[in-house]
Protein backbone atom coordinates (compact mmCIF):
# COMPACT_ATOMS: atom_id res chain seq x y z
CA UNK A 1 0.00 0.00 0.00
CA UNK A 2 2.01 3.22 -1.05
CA UNK A 3 2.13 6.35 0.87
CA UNK A 4 -0.88 8.16 -0.71
CA UNK A 5 -3.08 5.59 -0.62
CA UNK A 6 -2.60 4.67 3.00
CA UNK A 7 -3.60 7.89 3.64
CA UNK A 8 -6.99 7.95 1.73
CA UNK A 9 -7.64 4.62 3.40
CA UNK A 10 -6.92 5.94 6.97
CA UNK A 11 -9.05 9.19 6.23
CA UNK A 12 -12.18 7.86 3.99
CA UNK A 13 -15.11 10.50 3.95
CA UNK A 14 -18.58 10.59 4.90
CA UNK A 15 -18.98 11.67 1.19
CA UNK A 16 -16.47 9.00 -0.18
CA UNK A 17 -18.61 6.31 1.93
CA UNK A 18 -22.07 7.99 0.87
CA UNK A 19 -20.99 7.83 -3.22
CA UNK A 20 -19.74 4.19 -2.61
CA UNK A 21 -22.75 2.78 -1.11
CA UNK A 22 -25.31 4.80 -3.54
CA UNK A 23 -23.77 2.93 -6.36
CA UNK A 24 -25.50 -0.53 -5.69
CA UNK A 25 -28.39 1.78 -6.86
CA UNK A 26 -30.06 3.34 -3.28
CA UNK A 27 -30.17 6.76 -2.72
CA UNK A 28 -28.40 7.73 0.95
CA UNK A 29 -30.08 10.15 3.68
CA UNK A 30 -26.24 10.93 4.44
CA UNK A 31 -26.49 9.63 8.07
CA UNK A 32 -23.48 7.61 8.47
CA UNK A 33 -21.66 6.06 11.39
CA UNK A 34 -17.93 4.31 11.59
CA UNK A 35 -18.47 0.94 13.37
CA UNK A 36 -15.63 -0.89 15.34
CA UNK A 37 -13.09 -2.36 13.09
CA UNK A 38 -9.35 -2.40 13.23
CA UNK A 39 -8.04 -4.05 10.20
CA UNK A 40 -11.04 -2.85 7.83
CA UNK A 41 -12.67 0.38 7.57
CA UNK A 42 -16.67 -0.35 7.95
CA UNK A 43 -19.35 2.35 7.83
CA UNK A 44 -23.19 1.91 8.31
CA UNK A 45 -25.55 3.67 6.31
CA UNK A 46 -28.96 4.73 6.51
CA UNK A 47 -30.74 4.93 3.20
CA UNK A 48 -34.25 6.16 1.46
CA UNK A 49 -37.42 4.32 1.40
CA UNK A 50 -39.67 4.64 -0.87
CA UNK A 51 -42.52 3.18 1.60
CA UNK A 52 -42.42 1.05 4.92
CA UNK A 53 -39.32 -1.20 5.68
CA UNK A 54 -39.84 -4.40 6.03
CA UNK A 55 -38.01 -4.63 9.24
CA UNK A 56 -35.63 -2.01 11.31
CA UNK A 57 -32.90 -2.53 9.95
CA UNK A 58 -34.05 -2.69 6.42
CA UNK A 59 -33.03 1.08 5.97
CA UNK A 60 -29.30 0.52 6.54
CA UNK A 61 -26.54 -1.26 4.59
CA UNK A 62 -22.86 -1.75 6.02
CA UNK A 63 -20.28 -0.64 4.03
CA UNK A 64 -16.87 -2.62 4.30
CA UNK A 65 -13.58 -1.16 3.03
CA UNK A 66 -11.27 -3.61 2.78
CA UNK A 67 -7.15 -2.74 3.72
CA UNK A 68 -5.41 -2.45 0.82
CA UNK A 69 -2.58 -4.74 0.30
CA UNK A 70 -4.35 -7.36 2.86
CA UNK A 71 -5.96 -9.28 0.52
CA UNK A 72 -6.28 -10.32 -3.49
CA UNK A 73 -9.26 -9.39 -5.12
CA UNK A 74 -9.24 -13.06 -5.94
CA UNK A 75 -9.07 -13.85 -2.00
CA UNK A 76 -11.92 -11.61 -1.15
CA UNK A 77 -14.09 -13.18 -3.78
CA UNK A 78 -13.24 -16.87 -2.65
CA UNK A 79 -15.12 -15.05 0.92
CA UNK A 80 -17.79 -13.68 -0.98
CA UNK A 81 -18.29 -17.13 -2.56
CA UNK A 82 -18.17 -19.15 0.45
CA UNK A 83 -20.88 -17.27 2.68
CA UNK A 84 -23.17 -16.93 0.12
CA UNK A 85 -22.48 -21.04 -0.47
CA UNK A 86 -23.60 -21.18 3.25
CA UNK A 87 -26.23 -18.69 3.01
CA UNK A 88 -27.43 -20.93 0.67
CA UNK A 89 -27.15 -23.76 2.70
CA UNK A 90 -29.50 -22.28 5.39
CA UNK A 91 -26.62 -21.52 7.63
CA UNK A 92 -27.25 -18.25 9.03
CA UNK A 93 -24.62 -15.78 7.78
CA UNK A 94 -24.69 -12.27 6.64
CA UNK A 95 -24.16 -12.39 2.77
CA UNK A 96 -22.66 -9.56 0.39
CA UNK A 97 -24.82 -7.95 -1.59
CA UNK A 98 -24.88 -7.36 -5.23
CA UNK A 99 -24.14 -4.25 -7.24
CA UNK A 100 -26.54 -3.55 -10.43
CA UNK A 101 -23.87 -5.54 -12.46
CA UNK A 102 -24.06 -8.82 -9.97
CA UNK A 103 -21.00 -8.30 -8.37
CA UNK A 104 -20.40 -8.11 -4.69
CA UNK A 105 -17.19 -5.95 -4.85
CA UNK A 106 -16.10 -2.68 -6.04
CA UNK A 107 -13.36 -0.31 -6.39
CA UNK A 108 -13.76 3.10 -5.48
CA UNK A 109 -12.62 5.17 -8.60
CA UNK A 110 -9.62 6.97 -6.93
CA UNK A 111 -7.84 4.19 -5.82
CA UNK A 112 -6.98 0.73 -5.96
CA UNK A 113 -9.53 0.19 -2.09
CA UNK A 114 -12.43 -2.71 -2.89
CA UNK A 115 -15.42 -2.59 -0.63
CA UNK A 116 -18.31 -4.53 -0.17
CA UNK A 117 -22.22 -3.72 0.75
CA UNK A 118 -23.84 -5.82 3.39
CA UNK A 119 -27.26 -5.66 4.90
CA UNK A 120 -27.46 -4.85 9.08
CA UNK A 121 -28.34 -7.37 10.81
CA UNK A 122 -29.63 -7.25 14.44
CA UNK A 123 -28.33 -9.45 17.27
CA UNK A 124 -26.01 -9.22 20.58
CA UNK A 125 -22.70 -11.02 21.52
CA UNK A 126 -23.67 -13.28 24.55
CA UNK A 127 -20.56 -13.90 27.37
CA UNK A 128 -22.17 -17.18 28.73
CA UNK A 129 -23.79 -20.44 27.25
CA UNK A 130 -26.09 -22.68 27.99
CA UNK A 131 -25.54 -26.22 27.42
CA UNK A 132 -28.25 -25.78 24.60
CA UNK A 133 -26.91 -23.26 22.87
CA UNK A 134 -23.59 -24.68 22.80
CA UNK A 135 -24.94 -27.95 21.64
CA UNK A 136 -27.05 -26.00 18.64
CA UNK A 137 -23.61 -23.82 18.14
CA UNK A 138 -21.81 -27.15 17.72
CA UNK A 139 -24.60 -28.49 15.04
CA UNK A 140 -24.30 -25.14 13.54
CA UNK A 141 -20.57 -25.50 13.05
CA UNK A 142 -21.04 -29.07 11.86
CA UNK A 143 -23.16 -27.86 9.18
CA UNK A 144 -20.76 -25.39 7.91
CA UNK A 145 -18.03 -27.91 7.92
CA UNK A 146 -19.90 -30.12 5.26
CA UNK A 147 -20.47 -27.24 3.33
CA UNK A 148 -16.59 -26.28 3.52
CA UNK A 149 -15.16 -29.34 2.92
CA UNK A 150 -17.90 -29.50 -0.17
CA UNK A 151 -14.75 -27.13 -2.27
CA UNK A 152 -11.65 -26.02 -1.53
CA UNK A 153 -10.30 -22.76 -1.48
CA UNK A 154 -7.73 -21.94 -4.60
CA UNK A 155 -5.94 -18.45 -2.76
CA UNK A 156 -7.32 -18.37 0.60
CA UNK A 157 -4.11 -18.61 3.10
CA UNK A 158 -3.81 -22.22 5.19
CA UNK A 159 -2.90 -23.56 8.03
CA UNK A 160 -1.70 -27.05 7.15
CA UNK A 161 1.60 -27.21 8.90
CA UNK A 162 3.87 -25.46 11.74
CA UNK A 163 5.05 -23.39 8.57
CA UNK A 164 2.44 -20.88 9.50
CA UNK A 165 3.76 -19.89 13.07
CA UNK A 166 7.02 -20.10 11.32
CA UNK A 167 6.43 -17.61 8.84
CA UNK A 168 5.09 -14.94 11.46
CA UNK A 169 7.94 -15.48 13.65
CA UNK A 170 10.35 -14.96 10.71
CA UNK A 171 8.90 -11.44 9.71
CA UNK A 172 9.48 -10.64 13.36
CA UNK A 173 12.83 -11.31 13.48
CA UNK A 174 13.09 -9.89 9.97
CA UNK A 175 11.62 -6.67 10.81
CA UNK A 176 13.57 -6.48 13.85
CA UNK A 177 10.15 -5.69 15.85
CA UNK A 178 11.71 -8.19 18.57
CA UNK A 179 13.72 -5.70 21.16
CA UNK A 180 17.30 -7.75 21.37
CA UNK A 181 16.65 -9.06 25.03
CA UNK A 182 13.57 -11.18 24.27
CA UNK A 183 14.30 -11.60 20.50
CA UNK A 184 16.37 -15.09 20.90
CA UNK A 185 14.46 -16.67 23.57
CA UNK A 186 11.38 -15.77 21.77
CA UNK A 187 12.90 -17.68 18.64
CA UNK A 188 13.68 -20.56 20.42
CA UNK A 189 10.36 -20.94 21.85
CA UNK A 190 8.31 -20.39 18.70
CA UNK A 191 10.59 -23.11 16.87
CA UNK A 192 10.67 -25.65 19.60
CA UNK A 193 6.50 -25.24 19.19
CA UNK A 194 6.90 -25.54 15.76
CA UNK A 195 9.17 -28.50 15.52
CA UNK A 196 7.15 -30.27 18.33
CA UNK A 197 3.60 -29.64 16.49
CA UNK A 198 4.44 -30.09 13.08
CA UNK A 199 3.89 -34.30 13.22
CA UNK A 200 0.30 -33.84 15.05
CA UNK A 201 -0.45 -31.90 10.99
CA UNK A 202 0.35 -34.36 9.00
CA UNK A 203 -2.92 -36.80 7.59
CA UNK A 204 -5.31 -34.37 8.97
CA UNK A 205 -7.89 -33.42 6.85
CA UNK A 206 -8.17 -29.43 5.90
CA UNK A 207 -11.14 -27.96 4.68
CA UNK A 208 -12.66 -23.71 4.85
CA UNK A 209 -13.93 -22.93 7.94
CA UNK A 210 -14.70 -19.51 9.31
CA UNK A 211 -11.16 -19.23 11.00
CA UNK A 212 -11.54 -16.65 13.66
CA UNK A 213 -14.62 -17.90 15.64
CA UNK A 214 -14.88 -16.36 18.67
CA UNK A 215 -17.43 -15.40 20.60
CA UNK A 216 -17.17 -12.03 19.39
CA UNK A 217 -18.35 -12.73 16.10
CA UNK A 218 -21.50 -15.13 16.83
CA UNK A 219 -24.41 -12.88 17.04
CA UNK A 220 -27.41 -14.33 18.29
CA UNK A 221 -30.95 -12.77 17.91
CA UNK A 222 -33.36 -14.30 20.70
CA UNK A 223 -33.36 -17.91 19.28
CA UNK A 224 -31.40 -17.63 16.27
CA UNK A 225 -27.29 -17.86 16.25
CA UNK A 226 -26.15 -15.79 13.53
CA UNK A 227 -22.17 -16.07 12.13
CA UNK A 228 -20.69 -12.90 11.13
CA UNK A 229 -16.89 -11.43 9.87
CA UNK A 230 -15.19 -14.12 7.32
CA UNK A 231 -12.55 -11.67 6.82
CA UNK A 232 -9.81 -14.17 7.96
CA UNK A 233 -11.85 -17.38 5.99
CA UNK A 234 -9.22 -20.28 5.36
CA UNK A 235 -8.08 -23.47 4.85
CA UNK A 236 -7.72 -25.22 7.96
CA UNK A 237 -8.38 -28.29 10.57
CA UNK A 238 -11.70 -28.35 11.81
CA UNK A 239 -10.83 -27.54 15.10
CA UNK A 240 -9.80 -24.17 14.10
CA UNK A 241 -13.75 -23.46 14.37
CA UNK A 242 -14.10 -25.11 17.64
CA UNK A 243 -11.04 -23.70 19.97
CA UNK A 244 -11.58 -19.59 19.80
CA UNK A 245 -15.35 -20.33 21.41
CA UNK A 246 -13.66 -22.07 24.62
CA UNK A 247 -10.13 -20.93 24.67
CA UNK A 248 -9.41 -22.26 27.89
CA UNK A 249 -7.80 -24.68 29.96
CA UNK A 250 -10.03 -25.04 33.01
CA UNK A 251 -12.46 -27.68 33.45
CA UNK A 252 -15.63 -25.55 32.93
CA UNK A 253 -13.92 -25.19 29.48
CA UNK A 254 -12.91 -28.32 28.33
CA UNK A 255 -16.23 -28.96 29.46
CA UNK A 256 -18.12 -26.76 27.31
CA UNK A 257 -15.64 -27.96 24.45
CA UNK A 258 -17.39 -31.14 24.92
CA UNK A 259 -20.63 -30.38 24.63
CA UNK A 260 -20.04 -28.55 21.53
CA UNK A 261 -18.03 -31.95 19.79
CA UNK A 262 -20.88 -33.50 21.29
CA UNK A 263 -23.16 -32.35 19.16
CA UNK A 264 -21.19 -31.68 16.05
CA UNK A 265 -20.71 -35.00 15.61
CA UNK A 266 -24.75 -35.63 15.28
CA UNK A 267 -23.74 -33.81 12.13
CA UNK A 268 -20.07 -34.47 11.34
CA UNK A 269 -17.33 -36.80 12.41
CA UNK A 270 -14.56 -35.01 14.67
CA UNK A 271 -11.42 -36.73 15.03
CA UNK A 272 -10.83 -35.89 18.52
CA UNK A 273 -7.20 -36.47 17.97
CA UNK A 274 -7.07 -33.14 16.84
CA UNK A 275 -7.52 -31.70 20.18
CA UNK A 276 -3.86 -31.64 20.36
CA UNK A 277 -3.39 -28.99 17.67
CA UNK A 278 -5.48 -26.60 20.00
CA UNK A 279 -2.12 -25.06 22.00
CA UNK A 280 0.09 -24.97 18.41
CA UNK A 281 -2.66 -22.88 17.34
CA UNK A 282 -3.09 -20.88 20.26
CA UNK A 283 1.04 -20.42 19.81
CA UNK A 284 0.33 -19.26 16.12
CA UNK A 285 -2.27 -16.98 16.76
CA UNK A 286 -0.63 -15.17 19.18
CA UNK A 287 2.90 -15.43 17.25
CA UNK A 288 0.93 -13.67 13.93
CA UNK A 289 -1.08 -11.18 16.57
CA UNK A 290 2.29 -9.70 17.35
CA UNK A 291 3.02 -9.50 13.49
CA UNK A 292 -0.19 -8.05 12.40
CA UNK A 293 -0.02 -5.15 14.93
CA UNK A 294 3.50 -4.18 13.62
CA UNK A 295 2.54 -4.50 10.01
CA UNK A 296 -0.22 -2.06 11.04
CA UNK A 297 1.43 0.16 12.96
CA UNK A 298 1.85 3.56 10.30
CA UNK A 299 -2.01 3.44 10.98
CA UNK A 300 -2.99 6.06 13.27
CA UNK A 301 -5.56 3.77 15.12
CA UNK A 302 -2.90 1.20 16.68
CA UNK A 303 -0.92 3.23 17.99
CA UNK A 304 -3.76 4.37 19.83
CA UNK A 305 -5.42 0.64 20.52
CA UNK A 306 -2.08 -0.67 21.57
CA UNK A 307 -0.33 1.13 23.51
CA UNK A 308 1.68 -0.97 25.30
CA UNK A 309 3.19 -2.97 22.20
CA UNK A 310 6.73 -3.36 21.61
CA UNK A 311 7.56 -2.47 24.90
CA UNK A 312 9.65 -4.67 27.05
CA UNK A 313 6.54 -5.69 29.52
CA UNK A 314 4.12 -6.72 26.07
CA UNK A 315 6.97 -9.03 24.87
CA UNK A 316 8.14 -10.93 28.49
CA UNK A 317 3.82 -11.30 28.84
CA UNK A 318 4.01 -12.83 24.99
CA UNK A 319 6.85 -14.90 26.07
CA UNK A 320 5.15 -16.15 29.44
CA UNK A 321 2.02 -17.57 27.57
CA UNK A 322 4.39 -18.96 24.62
CA UNK A 323 6.56 -20.88 27.35
CA UNK A 324 3.53 -21.95 28.85
CA UNK A 325 2.37 -23.66 25.79
CA UNK A 326 5.77 -25.37 25.25
CA UNK A 327 5.86 -26.67 28.41
CA UNK A 328 2.15 -28.09 28.10
CA UNK A 329 3.18 -29.46 24.39
CA UNK A 330 6.52 -31.19 25.31
CA UNK A 331 4.85 -32.46 28.81
CA UNK A 332 1.65 -33.54 27.95
CA UNK A 333 1.48 -37.13 25.75
CA UNK A 334 0.77 -36.79 22.56
CA UNK A 335 -3.32 -37.25 21.49
CA UNK A 336 -3.99 -36.13 25.24
CA UNK A 337 -5.19 -32.99 25.71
Amino acid sequence: MTDEVSKFFFNLTPDRVLDAVEASGVRATGRVMALNSMENRVYQVEIESDGEPESRFANFRVAKFYRPGRWSVEEILEEHEFISELAGGDIPVVAPLKFPDGSTLKKLKEYEIWYALFPRVGGRIRDEYSESELERLGRLIARLHLIGASKRFKKRWKIESSEYGRRHLEYLLSSKALPDSVAGHYQRVVEQICTVSEPWFKGVPLLRVHGDLHLGNILWDNELCRLVDFDDTMTAPAVQDIWLICPGRDAEAVKSREIIISAYESFREFNRETLRLIEPLRAFRIVRFSAWIHRRWQDPAFPRVFEEFGTEKYWREQLIALDEIREIMTVVPAGVY
